[in-house]
């Protein structure tokens, strides 16, 4: 993981970071790069950019949005061979990322972006700054420009004010969107927020139901998106063997570390963690995927 930035500007209503942190400050490029550098030395094979906002990195430095400026000077670096987005906010991507994006072999079609919600109404009362129509807009226009994308996002259950016909609404726009990785969390009272004191605090029960109708939903298209690999041959990352099943198990692309799923696959010689395999995809579960290793990559 290479951390690019401390603190946000945000000011989301349920969260209490930018008090904790401070205003977001951009870990200078050069000080990056020889991180990166070292890391790779070291034998790391995948950098994960993080911060709570990625996508809005160096405007504090360098008066305007560089992260795609950073992330092709990562991508001259030897030895790394991903290179991984999370946390980017909808409302700031921007179309020089989306190019870099299309441009260089070494980053990911992957990128996380917290919606929280979906309904206008709450996401005003987070304190967010995208409509769902521009939600909508900037996913169309990602997966215009880069069709095999993989999209991740996060969500709120419970939100204070939330109604059934909130809920509804988030259910109706993730069926239509079809996100490829989803979680769901239910509303947390976080001290000194604003979020903290608003009437209409969601009991725990509601909230829970709520969150597992989102997941119910999210299983069924994950099963359908899972399916559609069957037959393909992907490059994954190995990163472990499962002795009792002679397996050795890895991530795509599409798969972020500890929060996406893993790749299950044969092989009939050692492998060392962090080598880089093609697989056949033999079969799927709602979040996994098995096959049988074809080649080196």
């Amino acid at each position: 993981y290479l951390k690019i930035a401390e603190g946000c500007d945000k000011h989301c209503t349920y969260c209490i970071i930018p008090k904790l942190r401070g205003k977001f400050r951009s870990v200078p490029m050069e000080r990056l790069v020889t991180q990166a550098k070292e890391m790779a030395e070291e034998g790391v094979k995948e950098l994960i950019l993080v911060a709570q906002e990625t996508t809005v990195y160096g405007t504090d430095i360098y008066g305007k949005k560089s992260l795609h400026i950073l992330l092709k000077e990562l991508c001259k670096i030897k030895g790394i061979r991903w290179i991984r987005v999370l946390y980017c906010y909808p409302e700031e991507i921007y179309d020089e990322l989306i190019q870099t994006m299309k441009e260089e072999k070494k980053i990911c079609h992957y990128l996380d972006l917290p919606i929280q919600h979906a309904s206008d109404r709450i996401l005003k009362r987070m304190g967010r700054r995208t409509s769902k129509q521009q939600l909508i807009d900037t996913i169309t226009k990602l997966r215009k420009e880069i069709p095999d994308i993989a999209l991740r996002t996060t969500l709120i259950a419970g939100f204070p004010g939330e109604t059934q016909a909130d809920h509804e609404e988030v259910m109706e726009f993730i069926d239509e969107v079809e996100f490829d990785r989803l979680g769901v969390f239910t509303y947390s009272r976080e001290e000194d927020t604003p979020a903290a004191t608003m009437p209409d605090q969601i009991d725990q029960d509601i909230m829970d139901t709520w969150r597992d109708e989102l997941m119910a939903l999210q299983q069924e298209i994950s099963i359908d998106k899972s399916a559609q690999m069957v037959g393909k041959t992907i490059d994954v990352m190995v990163e472990g063997y499962i002795a009792e099943d002679n397996t050795y198990v890895g991530r795509s692309y599409k798969d972020a570390p500890n929060v996406d799923g893993m790749v299950f696959f044969e092989c009939d010689r050692e492998l060392m963690s962090g080598d880089f395999v093609s697989v056949k995809i033999t079969g799927s579960t709602e979040y996994d995927l098995m096959g049988i290793m074809e080649e080196n990559v």
